[in-house]
């Protein structure tokens, strides 16, 4: 089982709208490197922290699980979609999502700032500078010692 660290914006999809929706397409990723983590590295079963970033307080606010396999973002098809792209067909589609399912809310968020005051987490790829991933991989120690402070 891998686990990953995947970023929403609580205005657009927050963890409340996962958890009321149960499940939901992953879509809108615009990257190459987060495309290939789902694309590549994302399996049915792992665990996923849900991040909210992008507002006043950022951090993981929850747990969800990859659903599906990788499959094509249909959004890249749509013209009205503000996530379609022109150069992407149908016969070899550039973007891809997975699914992913509601697990559980944090009984806190862990922000940011206290996850930047850990040094056990020092080496986390979202606490990298420059990092701007909206999907990472996390490794499992790492995942057991965000759980912990929880």
């Amino acid at each position: 089982m891998n686990h990953w660290l995947m970023k929403s914006e609580p205005d657009t999809f927050s963890i409340d709208d996962l958890k009321r929706k149960k499940r939901e397409a992953w879509d809108g990723v615009r990257n190459y490197q987060a495309r290939n983590f789902m694309r590549d590295g994302m399996r049915v079963g792992d665990s996923v922290f849900f991040y909210h970033s992008n507002c006043a307080e950022p951090g993981i606010a929850g747990i969800a699980e990859v659903a599906s396999d990788a499959y094509p973002d249909p959004s890249q098809f749509d013209p009205k979609s503000q996530y379609f792209d022109p150069g992407s067909s149908r016969d070899n589609p550039r973007w891809m999502l997975v699914d992913v399912k509601f697990v559980k809310k944090l009984k806190r968020t862990i922000t940011l700032d206290e996850l930047k005051n850990h040094p056990k987490l020092a080496g986390m790829g979202l606490l990298r500078k420059g990092n701007r991933l909206s999907v990472m991989p996390v490794d499992a120690a790492e995942w057991r010692y965000i759980l912990g402070i929880e």
